[in-house]
């Protein structure tokens, strides 16, 4: 299938081109490069461009005969989002409705928007199920849910058929390492810890070590990006056959603050100085999901499971790229 990627030279959006490719599709990356590295993608199409520019988005989806856009283009940053909420806005909803205009205008109706569990907000049990109350707790979960909402309500009206995934913590570099995360500022503890092994970093710091969790600190779920990219490549098939489809995308098996560390520390040989800081304000203790619906209705199942595995591929990818990307 032709698919326009838009955010395709970000961290999921390039190891989703390059499964696209690997797999027979023709990617097309859409990308301003404002968070993404035009060296994370190899020989697609690309075509640099805002998603706020409707004209730019009709004649690229017309000119490449687009048949599927899959959307990794939001902004992402939960802090940021407090202190910059209509940034948030603007980028990552009325950005996702120019988007969804540009599909309607040319009889696109195929959508696969990257979603996350930041919809939910401080779940009342865990593992969260995809019927869960929603209620985000800062605008990155809000926009996030509003986006979710317009595609609902354009479903109903007919004209697109769509698959919203809601991520947990998606990690690790794909294609034997060599697509990796590189943003920056960095803020994903993976990343942030390997820095600190490779002395990029002075230290690392756990928020909060009095959680009601066997070490005292925050539990988090942890999927690689290659399991995350085919479960998109699930959903978009799928599409043919239904017009809505909302799923959890997770491992369902969390690991503490302190185990990730740890494994930084095994998976690398180093040490590193960790230092003990005050909880976050909205840092809930555990967030893990029950990712069983992907896994019924897709046959979905995640391959790269295992916290040691997820790391090693990071090390490898940081460790190649030591300055990260290449300008």
């Amino acid at each position: 299938m032709k698919v326009l990627v838009c955010g395709g030279a970000g961290y999921i959006g390039s190891n989703m081109t390059a499964m696209l490719k690997t797999e027979g599709h023709e990617p097309v990356v859409f990308d301003n490069l404002s968070k993404g590295h035009i060296s994370a993608i190899q020989d697609v199409q690309f075509v640099k461009g805002y998603l706020a520019d409707f004209e730019l988005l009709v004649q690229t989806l017309r000119k490449h005969k687009i048949e599927v856009v899959m959307h990794f283009a939001a902004f992402i940053e939960v802090g940021e989002s407090v202190k910059e909420p209509l940034n948030y806005y603007l980028n990552n909803v009325s950005n996702t409705r120019t988007v969804l205009s540009a599909m309607e205008a040319c009889g696109v109706e195929k959508f696969v928007f990257s979603s996350s569990a930041a919809v939910y907000g401080m779940p009342k049990k865990v593992p969260i199920t995809e019927d869960l109350e929603k209620n985000p707790v800062n605008p990155y979960g809000e926009t996030k849910l509003a986006s979710e909402r317009m595609c609902h309500w354009q479903s109903e009206a007919g004209k697109l058929r769509y698959a919203a995934l809601r991520y947990f913590n998606a990690a690790g570099a794909g294609f034997n390492s060599a697509i990796g995360e590189d943003h920056r500022p960095e803020s994903h503890l993976i990343p942030l810890v390997i820095q600190a092994a490779m002395g990029k970093r002075e230290d690392v710091k756990i928020f909060g070590t009095d959680y009601g969790t066997p070490d005292g600190t925050c539990i988090r779920d942890y999927i690689h990006v290659e399991d995350l990219c085919r479960a998109h490549l699930l959903a978009m098939n799928s599409l043919a056959l239904r017009k809505e489809l909302i799923y959890n995308l997770g491992n369902g098996t969390g690991y503490s603050v302190r185990e990730v560390i740890e494994m930084v520390k095994n998976v690398s040989g180093k040490k590193f100085k960790v230092t003990e800081a005050p909880r976050r304000p909205g840092d809930p203790a555990i967030l893990t999901s029950d990712a069983s619906k992907a896994k019924k209705e897709l046959s979905w199942e995640p391959k790269i499971n295992k916290l040691e595995t997820i790391v090693a591929t990071a090390w490898q990818w940081h460790n190649k790229f030591p300055g990260g990307y290449p300008s």
